[in-house]
């Protein structure tokens, strides 16, 4: 086996990689393997091919070796004695589409070369290479061509003044269009729109005061705080029950500085008329300000549907001015359009800025980015924006700078908008490209690995742990940030070394998620960090001293215009899915089959590690389901047992079909029968009160409450049924039915049953991986809609609604055959 099958990253394996979704050493199928006592499967025998042994003049000392110099084309200049890096024109060689060099939304610069010209859709047959950035060759060359077999409108039809066979007006025809934007993508994007108009932001609503009686209470004694103050104290005593962070002594400690500097700002606190200074946290008790918002919560639960509705109602018509907005004439979704309210920041992991104050956004600290000649927003009354601008080489609507790490927020369009969709599309084309490149590269880090130039030699093992690994870049953090770390940010106590070739990961990664794993890797690989680790490093020190994300990117311009340490990501985890996809059976039932989909998603996730904690409500809801699960046993017994009081004679003829009844116990059956009981009187109070809802509203006299007592009779006959089909073991048959109609039945029952039972099966498996992360930004979309095409799955059962309107564009041009 070559060398350059034995590092092959997960996404270019079958089902044969490590379960826990790290990489197996090779396809070796897991009969043939070897297990070592730490548990790490390898191949057997261990990757012969590979020469372990290293040269003297490989072993060079950090303190001794040479530091490249960095081109200004961002490449790295080479020593004569080894391989130059491999400039774009060699790849070009290779046949097929290639992706054309354009300006990212991000601002990243455009890559150079001569723009082509846009192929005309009549020649959509053409067998020169097609671009893509979403001309309708492109697409169709991906195999996103309808499954229908329709052809794609003409870009020129209205040139030529052709018709279709059901003309539509001037502008329907043009918003269809529009909306079919990826038939049809724009050469240049570097200008976004020529018009835009838009509503601006919506803020927050005013802070109401606390009821005169709700106070915050110190050293035992009722003190009275500013508006301003309050408000504060009214966000930690809100969510008293999150213990976690309010119990979190840097979340206490963070929150009580900026909530006494808000105390000093507006003058500070009194009790019975007379200033007080409160210097002591400890001594605060907020359980009154919590009573008071728990109160509040129940009122609102309790609110009647109808008043809901109309609340409901008047939310929508104030948000309905700024939910759309019009770029180029045309009426486009808007994403968060909401000024975030104040309230105390949480952030993930252990983050050292948790409880620290958000602070009200002003409209002064708000820019608007808006067309020349459009109506400017109307700020606040007394009010004004910090700054109009009229920028179109950007698609946010508005922006500012939060407080807590002074980042820029922004106004977006919605995700299903075209503009976002354009750049979803470019990303994962992006990926597509590198598939053609891929091998090259690795063959490059490969041999880059036993490089004299420590500088390059640290570039490869960088490169090797984000393709084979999927390890984000990393970049430098502040030291009020969250210590959260990538491939080049490593530091000396984030790996750990164990012979022969085992590395162990153990550090934060984006959003402080743990990453803790234990891999297996090319044994040059392991040799070179063995060599970043020497002495003199020591804890602090940066493993990769002579690479950051910005030099590594430059490099990886050479292989591929537009190619980042993200694109690998990318890559490699939409592989990862088409190959687990591919081992999919195309049998069994709907449920069956997205089990089997989450169980893909699963890997890719594993693999980026996706990781999320167990919810608070998964031992519940697990629970719940298991009790799902029997009540659907009994009721499937049951309907045996009615078999059986009809025809005694089914017995004798069918044993194996009646084996196993009565299996759950009388404990069970008890619990199940209150569980019916209970559910059948909430169901009868809730109609009676709709009932009542309806009545009032329709300005009539409401039901008296003697009607209700008369509608609960009927749970109470249940409850009685139930008690007596438990004493004799007999359940009560209906006059209509019939052995065929209760075979029926029990068929249904024994449907749900394994439905309900993969449900658990899939719960459990997922509790501990975030699925939704990968899907909606890593995995490419067309793969779930080849899937639910091909597996005639509805694509409801894999895509939530916003993904839908997010990836309308993969829905309606992706077929059963696309392939990444």
């Amino acid at each position: 086996m070559s060398s350059d099958e034995d590092e092959m990253p997960l996404a270019m394996r079958g089902l044969n990689g490590d379960a826990r979704g790290g990489e197996s050493d090779d396809d070796v199928p897991l009969s043939q393997r070897t297990q070592s006592s730490n548990g790490i499967i390898t191949p057997a025998p261990l990757r012969q091919v590979l020469d372990t042994k290293m040269d003297e003049d490989e072993d060079i000392p950090l303190s001794q070796t040479v530091k490249s110099t960095p081109r200004a084309n961002g490449a790295v200049k080479r020593p004569a004695s080894t391989t130059a890096a491999t400039p774009v024109k060699k790849i070009k060689t290779e046949k097929g589409p290639t992706t054309p060099k354009v300006k990212k939304e991000n601002g990243s610069s455009k890559a150079n070369g001569p723009a082509t010209k846009p192929a005309k859709a009549a020649k959509a047959t053409t067998t020169k290479p097609a671009k893509a950035n979403g001309s309708k060759t492109a697409i169709k060359e991906n195999g996103a061509k309808k499954e229908n077999g329709t052809k794609a409108k003409k870009a020129d039809s209205k040139e030529n003044g052709s018709k279709s066979e059901s003309p539509k007006l001037e502008d329907e025809e043009e918003d269809d269009e529009e909306q079919k934007w990826w038939e049809r993508m724009e050469e240049d994007d570097t200008e976004k729109w020529q018009t835009l108009e838009h509503s601006g932001v919506m803020f927050p609503p005013p802070y109401e005061p606390l009821p005169k009686d709700v106070k915050l209470l110190y050293d035992s004694k009722p003190v009275d705080l500013p508006a301003e103050a309050e408000e504060v104290a009214g966000f930690f005593g809100a969510m008293l029950n999150s213990t976690n962070h309010t119990e979190n002594e840097v979340f206490q400690q963070n929150f009580f500085g900026d909530f006494k500097q808000v105390l000093k700002e507006c003058g500070g606190a009194t009790c019975n008329g007379e200033k007080i200074s409160i210097r002591t946290f400890k001594k605060m008790d907020f359980t009154l300000i919590h009573q008071h918002y728990e109160r509040q919560r129940e009122l609102k639960k309790a609110i009647p549907a109808a008043e809901k509705k109309k609340i409901k109602a008047e939310k929508d018509a104030l948000e309905e001015p700024y939910k759309f907005c019009i770029i180029d004439g045309r009426k486009e979704p808007v994403g968060n359009f909401r000024i975030e309210p104040p309230g105390l920041f949480r952030g993930r992991g252990k983050h050292p800025k948790t409880g620290k104050l958000k602070r009200r956004v002003k409209p002064e600290q708000v820019t608007i980015n808006i067309g020349k000649g459009a109506k400017v927003p109307e700020p606040p009354k007394g009010r004004q924006w910090a700054k109009v601008q009229h920028d179109n080489t950007v698609t946010w609507l508005a922006t500012w700078k939060e407080n807590i790490n002074g980042n820029h927020k922004y106004v977006l369009l919605s995700h299903s908008s075209s503009m976002k969709g354009k750049s979803d599309f470019k990303k994962f084309e992006k990926a597509r490209e590198l598939k053609k490149h891929i091998d090259f590269i690795r063959r490059d880090y490969r041999k880059e690995l036993d490089d004299k130039v420590m500088e390059v030699r640290q570039r490869a093992t960088a490169m090797y742990l984000i393709d084979v690994l999927a390890l984000r870049a990393g970049g430098e953090k502040g030291e009020d940030e969250a210590d959260t770390v990538g491939c080049c940010s490593l530091r000396y106590e984030h790996i750990q070394l164990r012979k022969p070739n085992i590395v162990i990961f153990d550090f934060l990664g984006k959003d402080s998620i743990r990453y803790y794993q234990e891999k297996a890797v090319d044994p040059k690989v392991f040799r070179n960090l063995k060599i970043f680790k020497k002495e003199p490093k020591k804890i602090g020190d940066d493993i990769f001293d002579r690479l950051d994300p910005p030099l590594l990117n430059k490099h990886l311009q050479n292989y591929m215009p537009g190619l980042t340490a993200k694109v690998f990501r990318t890559y490699n985890a939409t592989f990862t899915m088409q190959n687990q996809v591919d081992q999919i059976p195309n049998k069994g039932t709907v449920h069956e089959k997205v089990v089997a989909f989450n169980a893909a998603n699963r890997e890719v996730a594993i693999l980026c590690n996706h990781q999320r904690t167990v919810t608070k409500g998964h031992e519940a809801s697990v629970e719940k389901i298991g009790e799902k699960i029997k009540e659907l046993i009994w009721q499937r017994d049951r309907h045996k047992k009615m078999i059986l009081i009809l025809d005694p004679q089914e017995l004798k003829r069918d044993k194996g079909y009646f084996a196993g009844v009565d299996e759950l116990s009388k404990e069970d059956v008890e619990r199940i029968h209150a569980a019916l009981y209970e559910r059948e009187k909430l169901r009868l109070q809730k109609k009676f009160m709709r009932e009542n809802e309806k009545l009032k509203a329709e300005g009539q006299k409401e039901r008296p409450e003697s009607d209700l007592e008369e509608m609960l009779q009927g749970a109470e006959e249940l409850k009685a049924t139930l008690a007596l089909e438990l004493k004799t073991g007999k359940p009560e048959v209906k006059s209509s039915a019939t052995v065929e109609k209760l075979r029926q039945q029990v068929t249904k029952y024994e449907e749900r049953l394994q439905t309900t039972t993969l449900q658990l099966q899939d719960k459990n498996d997922n509790s501990t991986v975030a699925l939704s992360t990968s899907k909606m930004n890593y995995i490419d979309p067309r793969i779930t809609v080849m899937f639910s095409k091909k597996y005639d799955v509805p694509i409801e059962k894999l895509f939530t609604k916003t993904l839908r309107e997010k990836f309308k564009w993969a829905i309606e041009s992706a077929d059963k055959d696309w392939r990444f």
